[in-house]
């Protein structure tokens, strides 16, 4: 889009079909020169009449997936008349003749990059490498990399002082700003972005942009959904000026004149879709697809004066969850099972983690008279999983429990560590949009990482034994791994043509084996996913099929632990990695989540809001660990549906209603579209097309699939919770 930046006018606009994040205009404003992503080239466009022209390209490769290069950020060099391109694919830059639009140079760089920036007096190329925590320095004359600056994890944007003595560089992964002083090659000092000290991940630092007198930076925060303000006009000695809020995700800040502008990558908030997609028909402009929903926006801001700023702050902590004190001591009470503080007793020794895939509320547990859920859009009900209705009624129901994810690529990081690194938010839409990349989520790529790593790595610090069954297998491979040795032998990874009553026999040998020698972890996370069904593809088991595997082999587990001597000292956590591919009445996020131990309220319903993020700060407080983030910081625990009182009553499995051998026969639009789908990962297919195929597999080939509803049911509700509770307590 071009956009008149005085009068907030849209001049122009055109489709790239695969964008990423490179754009410049050259100085006379007479080109634009845009990545175009996966594509592996750079668009250029002619500006005639304040209108993009189409006007060639830049190839670097054959469009993906036959070259994997990835173009993302772009700088221009008028004077050499170059283009410099890096790459987050072949983690390399590319030098491009302007005339020719030929590459004259290609360079391999150490890890995946993110942007470039060209000194605006010595000619130094400074190259931002997102999985490596430095900047490279690059002789533009010798063509050589002439040094390197370490920062912190996850460097993203950067700009530079006129007189390009001065560089800053956003850290995402570390909440903070690198001020590097150029002639020295030295960082001066580390500016703390988020809105309080030394508060942990959360802040995403990942845009910056310089006030035109250069005294003040604004950052934009990603995930505290806000621009920190910085005097920056002693540089080694910055001090915090306050917070601008934004809209949702601000992805980056750029200083027009004397105005802030900022895109809020993902809009302002989660919406209805009741023109979701529709079954035999194509989607348009008009169809509410999730991913679809996110509309980006554009803030335009007038540089608030010290009076504004202080209201600005002020609206930016009250939208804030988190605080210190949250992290220190979480919502409970005394005398529950689930500690305040890390490091507080608790008779629970034991935590199994039980990893699902992608089902809604209303698809497993709709038809619960007990819950809030609507029976009509319950695809896999009680005859189906008989397990999970037994454990909600046994236990708890929880019909107000929400993912913190949209889709399996972040759904396993939040279900992780609680967060969902830029690399993770920015790359997954791309892959999941059919533009290319591939699945890197799951901890076969390090630049996927959050800086202190997943939960495993929180228990190996902090000496707490711990192994997966299944769970990140691709983690173990990295070096220096905290699953290395962790991880269960003969446990299968995800493989939808391996029944899940056989990873639960699996474990039984592996867990009986382990007790026999006293030595059962006290974290065990256990992948179960084969309620991801495999659709309607002829031959493979059908969907009620591998929901009925699913809930027979939970049931077992269940059952097999409740037997076990150490089953008075244990909780069982369940949870779907993510919510995509189905319908729920009161929102797409919801989901099915089950709470089982001695200690848990027994036949008992809980209506209040929960998220993933909440239940791994309950696991974090059994187990005397840390928050991961800002996130599961402020997060609600679940002490609601402990009690002091156990009750060993020993769980039985109940047997499965349908035949869990039975296979798709009939060959018809569903089974067509289901041959096509990549099941070799939880999420490798268009999940809209894969939630209607079930659908039909379910109800009938003339059924027609409710749309899934999206509401901005947001953090709000916490907030307003822990407030009553602080009124509570004050009383």
């Amino acid at each position: 889009m071009i956009i008149d930046a005085v009068n907030e006018k849209i001049l122009h606009e055109l489709t790239i079909p695969k964008a990423w994040l490179g754009i410049r205009f050259r100085t006379d404003e007479k080109y634009l020169y845009a990545s175009g992503g996966n594509d592996n080239r750079v668009v250029i466009y002619r500006i005639e009449n304040n209108q993009l022209n189409p006007d060639g390209e830049i190839k670097l490769g054959d469009a993906w997936p036959k070259n994997k290069i990835g173009v993302a950020g772009l700088e221009l060099d008028s004077k050499k008349n170059l283009l410099y391109a890096v790459t987050k694919e072949d983690s390399s830059l590319y030098t491009c003749d302007l005339t020719s639009r030929k590459i004259v140079g290609k360079l391999k760089l150490p890890t995946e990059p993110y942007t470039c920036l060209l000194s605006p007096v010595s000619g130094e190329l400074y190259i931002s490498l997102w999985g490596g925590a430095k900047v490279l320095v690059y002789n533009t004359d010798q063509k050589t990399v002439a040094g390197e600056i370490a920062t912190d994890s996850h460097p993203n944007d950067m700009t530079i002082s006129k007189d390009g003595r001065v560089l800053f560089v956003a850290n995402a992964n570390a909440n903070s700003v690198s001020v590097i002083e150029v002639p020295t090659r030295q960082v001066l000092e580390s500016i703390t972005t988020s809105l309080f000290p030394a508060a942990p991940a959360g802040s995403t630092p990942n845009g910056l942009a310089l006030s035109t007198d250069e005294t003040t930076l604004y950052i934009a925060n990603a995930d505290n959904n806000c621009l920190a303000v910085f005097d920056v006009s002693r540089p080694g000695r910055s001090k915090s000026r306050g917070f601008i809020p934004t809209g949702w995700y601000p992805t980056s800040v750029k200083v027009v004149g004397n105005r802030i502008f900022v895109t809020n990558g993902k809009g302002f908030t989660s919406k209805p879709n009741p023109r979701g997609p529709v079954p035999g028909k194509s989607r348009d402009e008009n169809t509410q697809y999730i991913a679809a929903l996110f509309k980006g926006t554009l803030s335009v801001i007038d540089p608030p004066s010290e009076a504004d700023l202080s209201t600005f702050s002020l609206v930016t902590y009250q939208n804030t969850p988190y605080n210190r004190q949250k992290e220190k001591v979480a919502d409970g009470i005394a005398g529950n099972p689930i500690p305040r503080r890390v490091g507080e007793p608790s008779p629970i020794k034991y935590v199994f983690y039980i990893i699902k895939e992608n089902r809604t509320y209303d698809q497993v547990l709709g038809d619960m008279p007990e819950g809030n859920g609507d029976s009509s859009i319950c695809l896999f009900g009680e005859k189906i999983t008989p397990n999970h209705h037994a454990l909600a009624r046994e236990f708890v129901l929880l019909d107000n429990f929400y993912v913190d994810a949209e889709v399996s690529a972040d759904g396993h990081n939040w279900s992780m560590a609680a967060y969902a690194t830029d690399y993770v938010e920015k790359t997954w839409p791309t892959s999941y949009g059919g533009r290319g990349g591939t699945y890197d989520y799951e901890g076969s790529r390090k630049v996927a990482f959050p800086k202190y790593g997943f939960i495993w790595d929180y228990c190996q610090r902090a000496g707490i034994s711990y192994r997966s069954y299944g769970e990140f297998e691709a983690y173990a491979k990295q070096s220096n791994s905290a699953m290395i040795g962790h991880l269960a032998p003969n446990y299968p990874d995800y493989d939808l043509s391996i029944q899940d009553i056989t990873r639960e026999e699996i474990w039984e040998r592996d867990f009986d084996s382990l007790l026999a020698r006293d030595a059962v972890p006290r974290f065990n996370t256990v992948r179960l996913g084969n309620d991801h069904t495999s659709g309607a593809r002829v031959g493979a088991p059908t969907p009620a099929a591998h929901v009925a595997d699913n809930d027979l082999a939970l049931g077992r587990f269940v059952e097999h632990l409740s037997k076990s001597r150490i089953w008075g000292e244990s909780v069982v956590f369940v949870l779907e990695d993510d919510a995509q591919n189905g319908p729920d009445h009161v929102d797409a996020h919801r989901s099915p989540a089950l709470v089982i131990s001695p200690w848990v309220r027994r036949h008992s319903v809980d209506h209040t809001m929960y998220s993933t993020s909440g239940m791994l700060r309950t696991m974090e407080l059994i187990l005397g660990l840390p928050p991961m983030s800002q996130y599961d910081a402020a997060a609600t625990p679940f002490w609601r549906l402990f009690t002091n009182k156990t009750d060993l009553t020993v769980y039985t499995a109940r047997p499965n209603q349908v035949d869990l051998e039975a296979k798709n026969t009939a060959y018809n639009k569903n089974a067509e579209k289901s041959a096509s789908f990549n099941f070799a990962h939880a999420d490798a297919i268009p999940d809209d097309e894969f939630s209607e195929v079930i659908w039909k597999a379910v109800k009938g080939e003339n059924s027609v699939m409710p749309a899934p509803r999206r509401s901005a049911f947001t953090r709000l509700v916490e907030k307003e919770e822990d407030e009553e509770e602080e009124e509570e307590d004050k009383k």
